[in-house]
């Protein structure tokens, strides 16, 4: 059932950053920065009650927090978090739209959002209006020109955020950059990021038929601002969503937040200026069927030019790249992110949440707590419990989190900008700053797009 409420038109910019620059929500008797109290509570609300979500609210559940409301416009999903956690959701509150939770629940700290991506920014935006801390699973938003408005309301808002890229928490991840950082790589030139076929729709266009919308859903609101279509079992909700450009970004959108978060991280990598592609089944309402996209990054003060590239779909780095890996490991890995510098190579995985690491001379890949020169660097980088852990931490007055979204931002933008040349088709020259392909007005579609504001 739809629940309906008179609600006050979509903040402007500028209202919202009238209104959100003296926002601070924290629990009583919690100071910025200082340990949180182990005795302190969240009240947290669930957004988007689809299966990546459920780990989220398991997590803060053990924590010890208090998950109030659970938001979905699909009230069967609702039902079935209900079943799944039992007596820990026994008080949560049921929300079919976001808006009537924020009105609502006045005790609200934060939100932890998990919504398909064509939703994120709309509700994020929502939530740091409200002044509510917020945990928003990647990519951050879904499109370029969304990710740069989040990423500067986050910074004009006093709340706390997070992007749900999980290996920014990984030791792992942290011990790579704490080599890149020491040089042990040398000069690093390229990266290289891979993801197999996925089960979405790739390299097709949409059903024309329709099917009946099950009870519970409001597929309208589903929808949000995306053009409206029919409704097909089995081709959008709940799974497949993410192959479909008006809800998703395929395989580059999804992993582009996880494979280039220690890259971009630990090389300072800005913009692109110059994105080639190549691929099967472009042109299409999915993602292509398989694809490379390769981002240039030009030279930076005493950092070298970079390249990193993304394969998916089975686009692969060649044979002769990855001898050592496959040496190492039988075969290549199904998945990784291997980072080559002037003196070694770095395996991180496709979650930088791996670190085995190669010097010229070495025979084989070695775990880095096993290899005797990286063993000699030192920790710089604090550890964490957990990347959720940090996050409700911090929302406590505890140290500030590792993926804010001003980082999210920034690395959904440098993802999100490949989308732009595949649905071009076309390798581009790319403006990062300015967020324009030069010469190409007709990419303005892929970089903003203007959608249905019905549910915002």
């Amino acid at each position: 059932m739809v629940m309906k409420n008179t609600l006050p038109s979509p903040l402007s910019r500028r209202t919202f950053l009238k209104s959100a620059g003296s926002m601070l929500i924290l629990p009583s008797g919690i100071v910025r920065g200082q340990e949180p109290k182990p005795s302190a509570k969240l009240n947290v609300a669930a957004i988007g009650m689809g299966g990546q979500i459920q780990g989220h609210v398991s997590n803060l559940l053990q924590l010890g927090h208090n998950v109030v409301a659970l938001c979905d416009v699909d009230s069967r999903q609702i039902a079935s978090s209900h079943q799944r956690h039992g007596d820990g959701l026994a008080k949560a509150k049921s929300y079919n739209d976001y808006r009537i939770l924020l009105e609502k629940e006045k005790s609200l700290d934060a939100v932890v959002i998990a919504t398909p991506d064509h939703w994120h920014a709309p509700i994020c935006r929502a939530a740091m209006a409200a002044g509510k801390h917020i945990y928003c699973e990647k990519p951050l938003t879904h499109t370029v020109a969304e990710a740069r408005e989040i990423r500067e309301l986050s910074k004009a808002s006093n709340v706390v955020t997070q992007t749900g890229n999980q290996g920014s928490a990984s030791t792992n991840l942290r011990r790579s950059m704490e080599l890149i950082a020491a040089d042990f790589f040398g000069p690093i030139r390229e990266i290289h990021v891979w993801h197999p076929t996925h089960s979405w729709p790739s390299g097709v266009d949409r059903p024309k038929a329709a099917d009946a919308i099950p009870d519970g859903l409001d597929w309208d609101f589903w929808l949000g601002g995306a053009p409206v279509r029919p409704y097909r079992s089995e081709i959008y909700h709940p799974a497949k969503w993410r192959g479909w450009y008006d809800f998703g970004n395929g395989s580059l959108g999804d992993f582009c937040c996880h494979g280039f978060n220690l890259p971009m991280r630990a090389l300072n990598l800005d913009y692109p200026d110059r994105i080639d592609i190549s691929g099967e089944g472009l042109g299409k309402e999915s993602f292509a069927a398989s694809c490379t996209v390769r981002y240039h990054f030009p030279q930076r003060g005493d950092r070298a030019p970079v390249k990193m590239i993304f394969y998916t779909g089975g686009d692969l780095p060649s044979e002769e790249l990855t001898a050592d890996l496959r040496a190492t490991f039988g075969s290549l890995p199904r998945t990784g992110c291997l980072i080559v510098g002037d003196k070694g190579q770095l395996q991180s995985g496709l979650w930088n949440s791996d670190c085995y690491v190669k010097l010229n001379d070495d025979k084989r890949f070695t775990g880095a707590d096993n290899h005797p020169e990286a063993k000699k660097i030192p920790m710089t980088i604090p550890r964490v419990k957990g990347h959720l852990n940090e996050w409700v931490d911090a929302c406590l007055g505890g140290p500030r989190v590792f993926a804010d979204f001003d980082h999210g931002g920034h690395l959904t933008e440098i993802g999100l900008a490949g989308i732009v040349a595949l649905r071009l088709q076309k390798s581009i020259d790319w403006d990062g700053p300015s967020m324009k392909v030069p010469g190409m007005p007709e990419a303005d579609q892929y970089i903003r797009r203007d959608g249905r504001t019905d549910y915002l």
